[in-house]
């Protein structure tokens, strides 16, 4: 007995893949795998290698700033990330971050400076007016910058201190008070140099630095 038609149709084939007699229609079939393939393929493009598992992604996280996230990488894992593309989102990560850092890191050292100085001028008050006068004689003395980033350290604040006591007046001025003046007078030029207080060079920055100490200290 042979078996009817509705017998040879092959259940597991959606309907639209079969011809007129019930049979497979072998070119429909493969026109939509090809789609399919092409459509997976683009968006698999550049994706790479995705890891066996969440754990297998090997980030480069030398920068110190945070340690791998579990979640996030759970997260990517599940979205296709390969390696490359779980790493650019953790460096972008530490790209936001890191201004961030640095900004707080600089605050705290401002903080911890300014109790240096006020300690140095015998409390918060005396060193309220002592500022008021550093104010002043810096804004005839040098560029607004040039004043802000002396402001900005201890030393730049002890330098401008002793800059504003060697330029008041005396009656008697001997052979290392010109010395000291003219010492005064290179380190003015120094700090009005755009490379300290508008390029902020490194090494300008640190030799500057080192002229305040001798000079403060002297």
């Amino acid at each position: 007995m042979m078996p009817d038609k509705e017998q040879k149709q092959p259940q597991q084939i959606p309907e639209k893949f079969l011809d007129k007699q019930g049979g497979v229609d072998i070119e429909r079939l493969l026109k939509s795998y090809q789609a399919l393939e092409q459509k997976l393929g683009q968006q698999g493009q550049g994706l790479g290698n995705v890891p066996d598992s969440p754990d297998g992604y090997e980030i480069d996280l030398s920068h110190g700033l945070f340690d791998l996230d579990g979640d996030l990488n759970a997260k990517m894992y599940e979205r296709g990330f390969s390696p490359e593309q779980a790493q650019l989102v953790y460096d972008m990560a530490a790209e936001k971050l890191i201004p961030l850092v640095q900004e707080i890191a600089q605050e705290f050292r401002a903080d911890k400076e300014l109790e240096r100085l006020k300690n140095e001028f015998g409390g918060e008050e005396k060193f309220s007016e002592v500022a008021r006068q550093l104010a002043a004689f810096g804004k005839k003395e040098f560029p607004e910058e040039a004043l802000q980033a002396l402001a900005s350290s201890y030393e730049g604040v002890m330098a401008l201190y002793s800059m504003m006591q060697s330029a008041e007046p005396s009656p008697i001025k001997d052979k290392s008070e010109e010395s000291s003046f003219s010492g005064d007078e290179r380190l003015k030029q120094m700090v009005r140099d755009p490379r300290y207080w508008r390029d902020r060079d490194p090494a300008y920055v640190a030799q500057v630095t080192q002229a305040f100490q001798r000079f403060y200290n002297s």
